[in-house]
């Protein structure tokens, strides 16, 4: 039976796994855009943009909200919500400072790939 191992890891790598959790489908992440543009949206102006139902929806701001990645506020049978900019903020900042130190570990390898598509490194070819 595999046992769930989560909390042997940083709090760091948690959040980030977090929040590349919580914008790993594309309706969040199209979910994100359409509150983007706007400072605040009702779910229903959300739906009528998006081919999804209104209850698939509401799961997906369910998921965005448990990250933190929005807000929302109900008011009777209407929910508004915004995108958390300052929580936004921290996991992006998250994000590419991790990958920067990915980066950084074989900075070689990366700007062989970036010049030329392939690895110019023959020592560092992989299998």
């Amino acid at each position: 039976m595999a046992i769930h191992k989560k909390e042997e890891f940083g709090k760091k790598e948690q959040d980030l796994a977090n929040f590349a959790k919580a914008i790993a489908h594309p309706a969040r992440i199209a979910i994100l855009k359409v509150l983007a543009q706007k400072e605040e949206c009702i779910c229903g102006e959300i739906v009528n943009v998006l081919p999804l139902a209104q209850s698939t929806v509401s799961q997906h701001l369910k998921a965005l909200l448990e990250a933190g990645l929005i807000q929302g506020t109900v008011d009777g049978p209407r929910s508004c919500y915004c995108i958390n900019w300052k929580m936004f903020s921290k996991f992006c900042d998250q994000f590419t400072n991790s990958f920067s130190k990915l980066i950084e570990l074989r900075k070689d390898t990366y700007k062989g790939y970036l010049q030329n598509g392939t690895n110019t490194n023959s020592k560092n070819k992989c299998c």
